[in-house]
């Protein structure tokens, strides 16, 4: 007899294989290659912001710079924030006309494409000496690499990695924007395939298919902090 009335019904392709789908230009070198150049693009930008920018001009001189390196604008908007629109859920707009100061707080974040490939990262740098602003820029890194390896180590979900996120912020003294809850990355479109957060996932992620999202917050509302990259082994770091 028939026991299917007392046990799960059989689903395949399960809803994790779904969510972790990737397109047909798909390639593992495509991948790492866009995530690299996307790594090597942050760093460039962040060479060219100096105190006095306003904010809008940053994000022109961003995308001059994503050009330049041969990367395509994608699917979310090139973010640079300074000051206090370095509290802002990404898709709210920053206030118009922000002058980066002598010693402040900003963050990228970019999503480019690189041929048929996403790449999507984000860090946050400190102008001049502030002792609050380069603890939360350097926490939220931190934090990132911690969540990482939770995953690495113990094969959490994507639910288990925000959880255990939001505890540890708190007590490094910060709250965890759950706005920004990871994402799915693949060759472009990722949004074609799964639109989903990683902090949703009730299955453990698997490496080059999410980004992990870090934005810590000042409880005070006074500054923020991020950072973002692929979801990937120690190996690649």
């Amino acid at each position: 007899m028939s026991n299917s009335a007392n046990s799960s019904p059989v689903r395949y392709p399960d809803e994790a294989s779904l969510a972790e789908r990737v397109g047909p230009a798909f390639s593992v070198d495509g991948m790492l290659a866009a995530r690299n150049k996307t790594r090597a693009a942050i760093a460039e930008i962040a060479r060219h912001v100096h105190p006095g920018m306003v904010e809008e001009d940053a994000v022109v001189m961003a995308k001059r710079v994503l050009a330049a390196a041969g990367l395509e604008l994608s699917w979310h908007p090139t973010r640079v924030r300074f000051g206090t629109n370095t509290l802002k859920p990404m898709r709210q707009p920053s206030e118009p006309g922000v002058v980066l100061g002598e010693n402040d707080l900003f963050f990228i974040d970019i999503a480019p494409r690189f041929e048929a490939w996403e790449g999507d990262g984000g860090a946050s740098f400190v102008v001049g000496e502030h002792a609050q602003y380069e603890r939360c820029a350097r926490d939220a890194e931190t934090l990132f690499h911690d969540v990482r390896a939770k995953w690495q180590r113990e094969a959490a979900t994507g639910q288990a990695l925000y959880a255990y996120a939001d505890d540890v912020a708190r007590r490094m003294g910060w709250t965890l924007n759950f706005d920004l809850p990871g994402h799915r990355v693949s060759d472009f479109p990722h949004a074609a395939i799964h639109t989903g957060s990683l902090a949703d996932f009730g299955t453990t992620p698997s490496p080059m298919r999410w980004i992990l999202e870090i934005h810590l917050r000042d409880p005070q509302q006074r500054f923020g902090a991020f950072f973002e990259d692929m979801l990937l082994e120690d190996a690649y770091y």
